[in-house]
């Protein structure tokens, strides 16, 4: 075992070429690649796995990985989290790395537990789609892009965002999960009342 999950083995990552850890989770995300790939036609320069966000909350902070970054003409333009269980709860957390994952809004947000998927507005959160067959392909993902100006996230909301991503991917996380990084509160930052300084 590695922190909670079956070790079965190793397997090669589809886009990078990387040897991996050969879990559950990581074969779902396999597949997820292996659909960005084929059917839905987008190129493996295109697809960014394992991208890791900086969440802060006050003095606490965490580095915790984005499944995929699709990025259209240098611009971010598609979110996806994944995670096992209901998806219902990773549709705000998925919102939330659209916001933070650059310096302007990621048009579409994917919520996806492997079998099934929720696809969201990443600006008003709106459901798109539903299932994993409405995942945008490249060609529709560039018209979604081609209309979609870039928005800039202000400071304070992306503070606001990696708050509530915070919340959901390091509070609600199991203790064992080895996917997130803790780390010490920020330089000149105070621990709660009560911590040794």
């Amino acid at each position: 075992m590695a922190g909670h999950h079956l070790v079965l083995g190793t397997l090669t990552d589809r886009i990078t070429g990387e040897t991996l850890e050969d879990t559950l989770d990581e074969r779902y995300r396999q597949r997820l690649a292996d659909l960005l790939i084929d059917p839905l036609g987008f190129r493996l320069e295109e697809i960014r796995p394992r991208v890791e966000v900086l969440l802060r909350a006050g003095d606490r902070r965490a580095l915790v990985r984005l499944d995929f970054l699709i990025v259209l003409a240098d611009r971010p333009a598609m979110v996806i989290r994944f995670g096992p269980g209901s998806i219902v709860s990773r549709e705000r957390p998925a919102l939330s790395f659209s916001r933070l994952v650059a310096p302007v809004q990621t048009p579409v947000a994917v919520a996806t537990n492997g079998e099934d998927a929720a696809i969201l507005d990443g600006a008003t959160g709106r459901l798109l789609g539903r299932g994993l067959a409405a995942i945008p392909s490249r060609a529709e993902l560039a018209r979604i892009l081609e209309a979609t100006p870039p928005v800039p996230i202000p400071p304070e909301r992306a503070e606001r965002e990696a708050r509530i991503a915070y919340c959901y991917e390091v509070d609600g996380a199991c203790p064992c999960d080895d996917t997130i990084c803790r780390l010490d509160p920020a330089p000149g930052a105070k621990g709660p009342p009560g911590d040794p300084p």
